[in-house]
């Protein structure tokens, strides 16, 4: 979440007073994450958060995310649920952008990722996976295998900057990843960026999902990777082969993963690191100068990578077929 388009308290009065919430009591912009424009806003009848929707997030992607939240809040998934304003709409402009006012959830994202958030967590993204099953809308992912080689062409001249050789080894991995990418496994809606401070935690239990606008129809196992990297990995870079096994653990509790996707993990663990290594370089070398929020440091996920190229079989992540 950040602030990229201010709002006036006139235009956001004006905004709310649409909705049956009561009187504006304050409000402040959110200065986390780079994608849209968020506030939190405290009303008569609760606190409740409104996103304005910038450029990188598609507007014709909108009903799919906001659809999304509400089918999987139908089915007992803890996540924002859109409010809808007087004339029925979830969707609507403010300043010019598209923009929606979200339920607000309790809870705190984990600063240390311990063992039982990683149980957590691999719990709620099987339930998730699963009470999407018959969700009627589909998006494709743009992010996926076929998307990162547009990335890599955007970033190639420039990016031995950031490391000499780079980009180099990232043609060769690119290379690998689209001749192996698989094309029969368990798929259905994903998450596709489920980081820790997009997961709500009240002491020891999972309170909520949030930020669905990656969210997609692709493999389950690749949702798993992309958790496999957001949360098992140490501040010095040092993969935690305890948290992987609790993570897929509890996942496979509710939903039980096959032979072929387990298999599948070290490949989708490399895809993931390379899709975030590409999207952070990217950031890093088409940073916009006056940007709110710094580009993330994209060698971190060159460091994942690497860690996922020497894995053998998925006892590396704590299972073994």
């Amino acid at each position: 979440m950040a602030v990229y388009t201010e709002v006036s308290a006139e235009d956001l009065a004006s905004f709310v007073a649409d909705y049956d919430l009561g009187e504006l009591l304050s409000f402040k912009g959110i200065a986390e994450g780079v994608e849209n424009s968020n506030y939190l806003l405290q009303a008569e009848k609760g606190s409740f958060i409104l996103t304005l929707y910038e450029k990188r997030v598609a507007e014709e992607d909108l009903p799919f995310f906001l659809g999304l939240m509400e089918h999987l809040a139908g089915r007992g998934i803890s996540c924002p649920v859109p409010l809808h304003a007087a004339d029925g709409k979830a969707l609507r402009r403010l300043c010019g952008r598209p923009a929606a006012l979200i339920s607000f959830l309790e809870g705190l994202s984990p600063r240390r990722v311990q063992t039982f958030h990683c149980s957590g967590l691999g719990a709620a993204l099987a339930r998730m996976h699963l009470a999407g099953a018959d969700y009627a809308l589909r998006r494709e992912n743009a992010l996926s295998v076929t998307g990162w080689r547009p990335l890599l062409e955007a970033c190639a001249e420039r990016a031995d900057e950031v490391r000499p050789g780079l980009a180099e080894a990232l043609e060769r991995e690119l290379a690998h990843l689209e001749s192996s990418w698989p094309e029969d496994l368990p798929a259905g809606v994903i998450h596709a960026d489920l980081f820790p401070d997009n997961v709500f935690f009240r002491q020891e239990n999972l309170t909520g999902i949030i930020d669905f606008y990656f969210a997609c129809n692709d493999f389950f196992a690749y949702d798993l990777a992309v958790c496999l990297n957001a949360w098992c990995f140490e501040q010095d870079n040092a993969f935690n082969v305890t948290k992987a096994r609790m993570l897929l653990q509890a996942y496979s509790r509710e939903r039980a993963f096959s032979e072929a996707e387990l298999k599948a993990l070290p490949l989708f663990a490399r895809g993931s690191a390379l899709r975030f290594l590409l999207t952070r370089l990217y950031d890093w070398l088409h940073h916009p100068e006056g940007a709110f929020v710094k580009p993330k440091d994209p060698l971190e996920y060159w460091r994942k990578l690497q860690f996922h190229q020497d894995v053998r079989g998925p006892g590396a992540y704590g299972l073994d077929l």
